[in-house]
């Protein structure tokens, strides 16, 4: 069984067929469908862009996660989180969970710090729903890229802040992932310089202490960020996986084979494997 624990419908262009044609092409047995809630004041022009449906221009929507889990309710999973800011976001989360049966919240995505106190008493609340929440860690820093509509792209806010975020909020599963987490596998300086360092890994990376400290605490292997950081040092990749093999979850937040195509090349023990590939995230969820 494999399990896609990050995807988004309607991203770069995958509609829902062309989702589980995709899907059905890698033996992927159900996908994780996560929103992004982006209000007017964190636009994100790269997200905006022609492919995407008209609803789509606040982020990713609710209704495009309801109207793909409604074309295959066997393949998906729904995930939903509103934003911290919004007013309503409890009462949000708890009719989407009462309504249309979610069962995870993400993707938490927004530039608020995350122990900021509405984002706690947001994350506290998806704990006590049994919702296991994918956030997204970037740094503050533009990468070389454009000053509209934002100088610089930051998430979340820092390590640190999620560190005092899972001692906050025990009872709630958190799923990390994106540049800012993936960058601490290492211990050098490198996380608010480069999305993604190619140097070799240094010992003391805050990502592994924290996924050995918090109980509470996952990650995702998805996107560009983390195949990079299992890659960077191809036997300390192979042996961080083998490490943390009880909180790791294969995901890929776009449709392609890379990060499979890595996995496959490590001959991982196939205990290691099948928690990664489906195991863990079944445990997070529950049988499906």
């Amino acid at each position: 069984m494999i399990i896609d624990a990050h995807n988004h419908p309607d991203y770069h262009g995958f509609t829902t067929d062309k989702i589980l044609k995709d899907m059905d092409e890698q033996k992927i047995d159900k996908t994780w469908l996560l929103t992004w809630d982006v209000p007017q004041s964190e636009y994100d022009v790269i997200l905006n862009q022609p492919t995407m449906p008209p609803s789509s221009l606040s982020g990713i929507p609710l209704d495009r996660i309801l109207d793909a889990g409604k074309s295959a309710p066997d393949r998906f999973v729904l995930g939903y989180a509103p934003h911290p800011k919004r007013p309503d976001a409890i009462e949000r989360i708890t009719s989407a969970v009462e309504l249309y049966g979610i069962k995870l919240a993400g993707e938490y995505k927004s530039r608020v710090v995350f122990d900021d106190p509405d984002s706690l008493r947001l994350l506290k609340t998806f704990g006590e729903l049994n919702l296991p929440v994918t956030i997204h860690l970037e740094y503050g820093t533009d990468y070389g890229g454009t000053n509209y509509p934002w100088r610089d792209w930051w998430y979340g806010g820092t390590i640190e802040a999620l560190d005092r975020t899972l001692t906050s909020c025990p009872d709630t599963i958190i799923i990390a992932h994106g540049p800012g987490w993936w960058s601490h596998i290492s211990g050098d300086n490198l996380y608010d310089k480069d999305m993604y360092p190619k140097a070799p890994i240094k010992p003391d990376g805050l990502n592994p202490k924290m996924l050995a400290k918090h109980p509470n605490l996952y990650a995702d292997l998805s996107a560009t960020s983390g195949l990079n950081a299992i890659s960077r040092d191809r036997e300390f990749g192979k042996q961080y996986i083998i490490e943390n093999s009880d909180k790791l979850l294969f995901a890929r937040d776009i449709y392609d084979t890379l990060l499979m195509d890595h996995l496959n090349t490590l001959d991982l023990p196939s205990e290691v494997s099948d928690k990664i590939m489906y195991k863990n995230a079944l445990k997070l969820v529950g049988e499906l």
